[in-house]
């Protein structure tokens, strides 16, 4: 994939590439990778094509963009098992909750219609979620902990954000810290 250059967020430029990113983010949550096109972005951000063409290049490099994300593996490294279990199961739903077409959910939502976003969302859980977590746990099979750990965090985050299911919506996300963080501390640290 060609990178672009990083452009300051403040500039012209760099605003932009910013709306088209919101844009996009929005055109793939809510019609899919297939379904969503350049020019659908372009209409969605109010720029003309060429300039999507300009700061992405092509389709799959803007969606690369729009899924990137970084997991806050500082809160779960933080001190104290149980606290470092609620801070990082807090810091995931809140991430998710202040904004519904933020990276991850635009990844996870299209990698059900998508195999490239289903590609993506593995590569990613594992290089940047079990691999790391991984490290963190001194126990016996480590990875498959930290691969349990992931799932049951995309599960929440997805079950009460895409699926919608109630219990998970109607729970305020301290009640859903206070009950999940004791599993995620066990998986974590046993």
């Amino acid at each position: 994939m060609e990178k672009t250059a990083p452009l300051s967020p403040t500039s012209k430029g760099g605003l932009t590439r910013q709306r088209i990113l919101d844009s996009a983010r929005r055109c793939f949550a809510t019609h899919g990778y297939e379904r969503t096109t350049i020019r659908r972005v372009a209409e969605e951000a109010e720029i003309d094509k060429s300039s999507v063409m300009k700061y992405f290049g092509t389709k799959e490099n803007l969606f690369r963009e729009c899924v990137a994300w970084d997991i806050p593996i500082d809160a779960l490294t933080s001190e104290g098992q149980e606290e470092s279990a609620q801070r990082y199961v807090s810091t995931m739903l809140r991430m998710w909750e202040a904004d519904p077409h933020s990276p991850m959910a635009v990844l996870l939502r299209t990698s059900m219609t998508s195999e490239l976003a289903a590609s993506m969302l593995r590569e990613h859980m594992t290089r940047a979620s079990i691999d790391v977590i991984e490290r963190h746990i001194d126990a016996d099979e480590a990875r498959l902990r930290a691969a349990i750990f992931s799932a049951i965090m995309m599960g929440l985050a997805s079950g009460r954000h895409i699926i919608g299911l109630p219990d998970l919506t109607d729970a305020d996300i301290d009640r859903i810290v206070e009950v999940a963080s004791p599993m995620v501390a066990t998986l974590l640290h046993p």
